[in-house]
């Protein structure tokens, strides 16, 4: 059997889907898409987004990135956390620190849904 829009991750979600100008979402991919979008929404995360993706090697610690922001540090990791949970993000742990990288090919089905080029 296969995987529903419900078990998908917001990611996923947009992955299989038409551009928005092609054909209308189903309630059930609007359901799955909303995540992804209200994480991006939050103006930290999109700014954490960006200067992850903009960030040397084009991957960036939590203790690069807390001077942008007057916020604690565990404030910036819930946000990355976030960011990471709807697939815009992968991590890796080295030693006490965690390392954020874009996932390129989920920007690219954004921009795909949204009716762009991917």
């Amino acid at each position: 059997m296969s995987k529903s829009l419900l078990e998908l991750t917001p990611v996923e979600a947009v992955a299989c889907c038409s551009p928005l100008t092609k054909a209308p979402l189903s309630a059930e991919q609007a359901e799955s898409i909303a995540p992804l979008l209200k994480a991006l929404a939050d103006p930290v995360r999109l700014r954490l987004l960006s200067l992850v993706a903009a960030h040397e090697a084009g991957e960036a610690c939590v203790c690069d990135l807390g001077d942008a922001f007057d916020l604690s540090q565990p404030t910036i990791s819930h946000h990355l956390k976030v960011l990471h949970e709807v697939g815009l993000l992968d991590r890796t742990k080295r030693g006490v620190w965690v390392y954020y990288r874009v996932r390129t090919e989920a920007l690219g089905d954004l921009v795909a849904l949204l009716g762009g080029a991917a």
